[in-house]
Order: structure tokens, then sequence, then C-alpha cells
């Protein structure tokens, strides 16, 4: 017996949202260029996008010059430097040891810190 929601998903009443990761799922290209093209199709506000963001690219182990762009971008939005730090510590249990201890340089050159020269 179907379950209420795959057969609410068949009908013509689809959630957008729902309809939206369907149409992502499927490579469906006009959703796609759209998420990557439209910030503002996500409901988050500007600051938490940019965090988000950095905590993304912080995890794929981006260059510093990225890191340094979405760190601005959300410096511009309202983020203190404890929130920016606070990224790379929620992602930390979630790509390990060795990316935190890659990354945290990056992010420290992207806030303006030198911290391979210092002691701690």
């Amino acid at each position: 017996m179907p379950s209420a929601r795959s057969a609410r998903s068949v009908g013509r009443d689809v959630n957008p949202i729902e309809r939206l990761l369907c149409r992502l799922s499927l490579h469906d290209e006009r959703s796609v260029r759209s998420a990557l093209i439209d910030p503002g199709l996500s409901a988050l506000d500007q600051k938490t996008q940019a965090l988000v963001g950095l905590g993304a690219l912080l995890s794929v182990d981006a260059a510093t010059v990225s890191v340094r762009l979405v760190v601005e971008l959300a410096d511009r939005a309202g983020a203190s430097e404890e929130e920016i730090v606070g990224v790379l510590l929620a992602i930390a249990p979630l790509v390990g040891h060795a990316r935190t201890v890659a990354v945290a340089p990056r992010l420290a050159l992207a806030l303006g810190y030198d911290v391979e020269d210092s002691e701690p």
C-alpha cells in the first residue's frame, strides 16, 4: 500500500519544495541553473547563507582566496568573527581532524591573521 507521502507526490498539488528537489534530483537543466545562479531561491538570510557557504568551502578544502571572499560576504552580512570561526568548529566533527587542521590556516588568513609564523 503506498504511503500518503508517495500518493501525494503523484497528484497535481505537489509541495513546491518537493517539486524542486525532484527536479534537481532528475538533473532538470533549468532548475539546476536557477539553483546555481540565483541565491535568492534559498529561504536563508544573507548571513546564514554566507556561513553555510563558508562551511561548504572549508569542507572541500577550497583555496584561501575563495574562503576570503565568503568571509567578506559573511562579515558584510553581519557575522562576527566568533560566528565565522564557529563554522569551522561546527564542521570539524563532520570533516575530521586532517581537514580541520588543513583549513584552519586558510580561514585565519581570510580573517587577516597569520598563524603560520605564530606559536599557540
